[in-house]
């Protein structure tokens, strides 16, 4: 995200330098808003006759500003690039024909040769291209599926390429099937559903006592003492 602003801060100052350079002294005091774009594909070269706004040096520049523009609208690496490449061929372009009209090119500080003009595209040129080498661009998500060769070491797969086996089959115990104890079923313990208590075959069951009532006979752990019933205390 850092990079991508930086770059394309850069970019936009290159493009406005970039823009300016038409409008200062390119050769002689000669400004390159005075040069005509189609001057430098003819095969007569450069006259000194004017141009107008859009047809001079300033249309591949704006163009190559649009370029920068939308580089940092769409955060594209590659047409940042491409303004800069625009803006330096055309001027590497004007300073062929202008050699090949003037048969030299000086640099003088009083005006004469190559002006500021000049340089100011150059440097223009050189900032997008800085910019574009900063920015990131987009990142772009692999949106490519995971392998599948689950016996390749270090594959990742994903849970539905996985086998179906009865490790990693889902269980749900509502699935099962369900029956109804019969009077023969066993129950999960041995023991049958109508029978509370579990039955030995070889213990003794105890002595049977008949129904009687609770306060006659003996019970059933023998005749008890006698009641003699309340003494006398002064006996």
């Amino acid at each position: 995200m850092i990079r991508n602003v930086l770059g394309s801060l850069m970019g936009l100052a290159g493009a406005a330098a970039a823009l300016w350079s038409p409008y200062r002294a390119w050769y002689e005091g000669r400004r390159g808003r005075d040069y005509r774009v189609e001057e430098l594909f003819a095969g007569s070269g450069i006259t000194p006759d004017g141009a107008a706004l859009l047809g001079s040096l300033m249309l591949p520049f704006l163009c190559a500003a649009l370029l920068a523009l939308a580089a940092t609208v769409l955060r594209s690496r590659l047409l940042m690039a491409l303004a800069g490449i625009v803006v330096l061929g055309f001027a590497v372009l004007w300073m062929v024909r202008q050699g090949q009209a003037a048969g030299s090119l000086s640099v003088g500080g009083d005006g004469q040769g190559l002006g500021p003009g000049v340089a100011t595209a150059f440097a223009g040129g050189a900032l997008i291209l800085l910019g574009a080498f900063v920015m990131r661009g987009r990142v772009r998500r692999d949106r490519r599926p995971l392998p599948r060769d689950a016996g390749t070491p270090g594959a990742v797969t994903g849970w539905e390429d996985r086998p179906v086996t009865p490790q990693t089959e889902p269980w749900h115990p509502d699935d099962r099937p369900r029956r109804d104890p019969g009077p023969q079923d066993p129950g999960p313990y041995g023991t049958r559903p109508q029978d509370p208590r579990p039955q030995y075959p070889d213990q003794d069951p105890g002595p049977q006592y008949p129904d009687q009532d609770p306060g006659q006979g003996p019970g059933p752990y023998g005749p008890g003492p006698q009641d003699p019933g309340p003494r006398d205390p002064r006996a």
